[in-house]
């Protein structure tokens, strides 16, 4: 079973050739729990999962969807005794190729090319987490969940008639995990944006129709699109 070409990074492809286990998830089930000790890294080969956090209280805070060709695993290489931070769900029956970190480390150490790449790809994984909290810390729940559509749909958004459907289909309280607040005040500023014909809904999925509104609102710094993301 290969990965889809073209949908890992050509200076990240040299990761499929790393000994590796082929691995199938039903939806709901997790790849990995917060606290586990780190076991591999993980290339989606099919399917959705979700990486996201589970509070002391029960709240859960979703970070981001990934898809096809992406990585999942958080993982720190070169580091003893390392747990994952997160959890990771699969959202869909999920098909991907899981790297044993010993594997991966001695693969990095031999390779300094792939050591770079894998660099740069971390470098900007953490670059996409701190722009969503900076949109949260700046312009709060607006923010919050203004950024997380225009991310949604820079991610997985098609065009549709008249915009753009974000092709995920995610509940009131899936969206409002993203955002870090409730359902009711997603549901409200939801039915806000419909009203004013911001955004829309169709076939469960919703639609945005005037993002430069919601960039706007949200005093957007226009970072590039790689960034501005949700996987």
């Amino acid at each position: 079973m290969e990965l889809e070409i073209g949908k890992l990074a050509p200076e990240l492809e040299k990761l499929l050739t790393i000994n590796h286990h082929v691995k199938e998830y039903q939806k709901g089930d997790y790849l990995f729990r917060e606290g586990e000790p780190v076991k591999g890294l993980y290339i989606l080969r099919s399917g959705k999962v979700q990486i996201g956090k589970v509070t002391p209280d029960g709240r859960e805070l979703a970070l981001k969807i990934c898809g096809t060709g992406q990585m999942v695993g958080e993982i720190t290489v070169f580091a003893e005794g390392a747990t994952y931070m997160l959890d990771a769900r699969a959202l869909a029956k999920t098909v991907c190729l899981k790297i044993p970190v010993e594997e991966l480390e001695q693969s990095l150490e031999k390779n300094p090319q792939l050591a770079m790449a894998f660099m740069k790809w971390m470098g900007i994984d953490q670059q996409k987490t701190q722009t969503r909290f900076r949109d949260l810390l700046l312009h709060g729940k607006k923010g919050a969940l203004y950024s997380t559509l225009i991310r949604l749909g820079n991610s997985y958004g098609v065009e549709a008639e008249g915009g753009l459907l974000i092709d995920v289909a995610l509940t009131n309280q899936e969206l409002a995990n993203f955002c870090g607040m409730s359902r009711e005040m997603v549901n409200r500023m939801l039915g806000d944006l419909r009203k004013q014909g911001t955004v829309g809904m169709k076939d469960g999925k919703i639609v945005l129709y005037n993002i430069p509104k919601l960039k706007f609102e949200i005093n957007c710094e226009e970072c590039p699109i790689y960034l501005c993301k949700i996987d």
